[in-house]
């Protein structure tokens, strides 16, 4: 499967939140680690999206493990702001690579960007060196 960048940018999705209160320290700003929730919920829209959420992953008989993540903050969300978190594919094979884009939408400034890499196994743990083919062909609907 040939790798579009623009063309899987394009396919992305976005969900919006607010933040709560229990997200936040005691100067009313998010917590670093809380930021990873919210790239959670994105990335589980986007695998949904193409019927690879954990249930379906489980069912053809993987699982799908997070073996890096990274992000870069550049402007605080507080509490009670609005967010959006965008989601995006940037590497099919060997491993998954999912990007994302944290806007704070109250002051209408990026967050934060970040990526998750995604590795596959087979039920009994062994690492898979390339995505199976019936994960491919999910991808590539």
């Amino acid at each position: 499967m040939t790798f579009d960048k623009a063309a899987w940018r394009a396919r992305a999705v976005t969900i919006e939140d607010e933040v709560p209160f229990h997200d936040c320290d005691p100067l009313f700003v998010v917590w670093h680690g809380r930021y990873f929730q919210y790239l959670e919920k994105a990335r589980q829209v986007l695998l949904r999206k193409y019927a690879l959420d954990v249930p379906d992953v489980r069912a053809m008989g993987y699982r799908m493990y997070i073996t890096d993540a990274r992000c870069r903050y550049m402007f605080p969300l507080s509490y009670g702001d609005k967010l959006s978190v965008t989601a995006w594919f940037t590497q099919l094979d060997p491993l998954l690579r999912v990007s994302y884009e944290v806007k704070n939408l109250t002051h209408d400034r990026r967050s934060a960007r970040a990526y998750t890499v995604i590795a596959t196994t087979d039920v009994s743990g062994n690492l898979l060196t390339r995505i199976p083919d019936n994960v491919a062909a999910r991808l590539a609907q």
